[in-house]
């Protein structure tokens, strides 16, 4: 699951993958910067309230395009991708090895990058 998640597969159940592309990307962003939020919340206070506001954004988009009667399949998007950043930015930032550690920064902080674009547009 954590090899799925990581690469941005979804593993959730069939239902939620006949959700929109647009529903299905505002739901995984929603859940990555709630992960980021938290993390940020122990290691860099100061820039989690940037990202409370980004969060808060990602769900108003999340909320205008979510199908009726979706929320459940929207929330298994959002706790899976959460769980997945959340994955990567432990280890970025706790891993012994270098390597590894640097590998899941870069693919972590691609994958905000792509939400946080979503949110300038």
């Amino acid at each position: 699951m954590c090899l799925a998640g990581c690469l941005g597969v979804s593993a959730v159940p069939a239902m939620a993958l006949r959700m929109d592309a647009t529903t299905r990307t505002f739901a995984t962003c929603t859940g990555r910067l709630s992960a980021l939020m938290e993390h940020q919340w122990l290691l860099a206070p100061a820039e989690a309230e940037v990202t409370r506001h980004h969060r808060h954004r990602m769900i108003e988009l999340l909320q205008a395009v979510m199908p009726q009667g979706g929320a459940r399949d929207v929330l298994s998007l959002r706790i899976e991708a959460k769980f997945a950043q959340a994955l990567l930015l432990t280890r970025a930032t706790f891993n012994a090895d270098a390597g590894d550690a640097a590998q899941a920064g870069a693919i972590s902080d691609r994958m905000l990058a792509h939400c946080e674009a979503l949110l300038a547009q």
